[in-house]
């Protein structure tokens, strides 16, 4: 039995997240029906995680099982034959039959980008939240500093979610501009649902002046999503990778 390891890139638009669900059709059910086809059988994946609805993905990490003596190359290339344009394997390769994409993950990058034009922009309509006021980037990043270490996220997290833990440990939170452009990259070790867009739409809402950078360290401790910023748009998002130990490869 070989156990592959793919690393996938898609652009969320048009799914109704990454995870198969009767509501809608999502990027794992799409990969699933193209591994299916090139296998000639039913095959499930197991990923690092999930995505929302309209989120995107630069690194989702996802593995199956299959005795099929087929180059490596084939999970790629060939894969990539029987998926849409909005979505295609980067990266194939063969890991332990231990290896788990979520349980041996040591952190994940997510990247949220905010496009800072008073016009709108139809390309970048999918791609970023567009604000049209000036941001104190400076009051953001004062404010993106106290996210830093291991805190509760309860205020950070969407009402449905289901993590039994809401401790989570961010390991930098940095803001970088290019041109029109305002990145936010996050990394961690784990990520409760909506938990990064409501990280960004609360600094936001320390850029516009609706609340000072401090704010976050208050909100941190009352663990009250009632009070936390609003949850920025789902297009913004974007898993750019996830960390694995060397050990968990090979």
């Amino acid at each position: 039995m070989r156990h592959i390891k793919l690393t996938i890139e898609y652009e969320g638009t048009a799914y109704a997240g990454w995870q198969v669900q009767p509501n809608g059709l999502t990027v794992q059910e799409v990969v699933e029906g193209a591994l299916a086809q090139m296998l000639g059988m039913p095959t499930k994946l197991r990923s690092s995680g999930r995505t929302d609805a309209g989120v995107h993905a630069r690194g989702m990490v996802a593995c199956f099982n299959t005795e099929k003596a087929l180059p490596l190359r084939a999970f790629r290339e060939g894969l990539n034959t029987h998926l849409p344009p909005d979505i295609a394997v980067r990266e194939a390769c063969e890991v332990p039959l231990a290896f788990n994409p979520r349980s041996d993950a040591s952190s994940k990058h997510y990247r949220y980008s905010i496009l800072l034009d008073p016009l709108r922009s139809p390309l970048a309509r999918h791609v970023a939240w567009r604000i049209g006021a000036k941001l104190d980037l400076g009051a953001m990043r004062a404010a993106a500093a106290h996210f830093v270490g291991e805190h509760d996220f309860n205020a950070f997290r969407a009402s449905n979610c289901a993590a039994k833990t809401t401790v989570r440990t961010i390991y930098s939170v940095d803001l970088v501009r290019e041109g029109s452009w305002l990145h936010i990259d996050v990394n961690g070790n784990g990520f409760l649902k909506n938990m990064v867009r409501v990280m960004v739409g609360t600094l936001v809402e320390v850029g516009l002046g609706k609340r000072p950078p401090e704010d976050v360290a208050h909100l941190l401790v009352a663990r009250d999503r009632q009070v936390s910023g609003q949850t920025a748009p789902p297009h913004g998002l974007c898993l750019m990778r996830v960390f694995y130990p060397e050990d968990s490869l090979s």
